[in-house]
């Protein structure tokens, strides 16, 4: 999946949970699975989770399907037998920040070296929409100061270029000058504390949440992702189309961008028709 279909290692971490799972709960003999006992398996892994997390599980078992299949381990079209779950496009409100809460938690970072640190990471997040991983595997090289712009890894490991803002750049500088550790590897952001070693995305998750609660700001998404929601929504309000927002933050469909055209609600009310046989409010 790394070397064939471009996944990065943080979407091979989620898999890899829910294929250990398999092999703990079926076993290891792939000849043996049935089709009953592998639908059994997603539908109680996914029994806890929401329905993103559980289309990510039948993902992942399906592709590991695929690869037994293909490679002679179990009975070719295994993967069939894995149930789809139903799942509507724009159906649900995008859920974000509004700014003065989004500043409450930026401002909410102390000046000693965590929190440094922590700001850097917010504002990466809320400003240009980066993900938690995209943060977590920031590395020195990827920053082109003299141009001010920097270099994200993003889904598919697909390389693309953001403009770098005045007060990212100098964050991530007062961090870099009187935050960070002496470590000498390549990624931007470490732990401060010991043992001394780059973020990873679970890390950078944790940042947000502690950052929510000292804020005393309730989200209603508790990780890193409300900020790449409330950036986008950000941007709409202050103007940029659609397209623009697509483009920061590198959406690969329209559609996928277009969920955040209801964030509008004044514009909506006054295009939204009557219903049928019923008086306008």
């Amino acid at each position: 999946m790394y070397k064939h279909r471009g996944l990065t290692e943080a979407t091979l971490d989620i898999y890899q949970r829910t294929l250990v799972g398999l092999c703990t709960a079926l076993g290891d003999d792939a000849h043996a699975y049935s089709a009953e006992a592998l639908r059994a398996f997603v539908l109680d892994r996914a029994r806890p989770h929401g329905i993103q997390n559980a289309k990510s599980i039948t993902v992942a078992v399906r592709s590991f399907l695929r690869f037994l299949g293909a490679t002679g381990q179990c009975p070719p079209g295994m993967e069939h037998a894995i149930p789809g779950f139903a799942c509507w496009q724009l159906s649900a409100v995008p859920r974000f920040l509004v700014a003065k809460d989004i500043e409450r938690v930026v401002g909410s970072c102390s000046d000693n070296a965590n929190g440094l640190r922590d700001r850097a990471v917010l504002l990466l997040l809320a400003r240009l929409g980066l993900r938690a991983s995209e943060v977590a595997q920031l590395k020195f090289a990827d920053i082109d100061w003299y141009h001010g712009c920097i270099t994200v890894c993003g889904k598919g490991r697909h390389q693309e270029a953001l403009p770098l803002s005045q007060e990212v750049g100098d964050a991530i500088l007062l961090y870099l000058k009187q935050g960070r550790p002496s470590l000498q590897v390549p990624e931007v952001f470490t732990t401060v504390l010991a043992p001394l070693r780059a973020l990873t995305r679970a890390s950078v998750t944790h940042i947000v949440r502690s950052a929510l609660r000292r804020a005393g700001v309730k989200s209603p998404v508790n990780g890193a992702h409300v900020l790449r929601h409330s950036a986008a929504t950000a941007m709409l309000r202050q103007g940029a189309s659609l397209a623009d927002v697509g483009a920061v933050l590198r959406h690969r469909s329209p559609m996928t961008t277009a969920h955040y055209a209801k964030v509008d609600f004044g514009l909506l009310s006054e295009i939204a028709q009557p219903w049928p046989g019923v008086s306008s409010c």
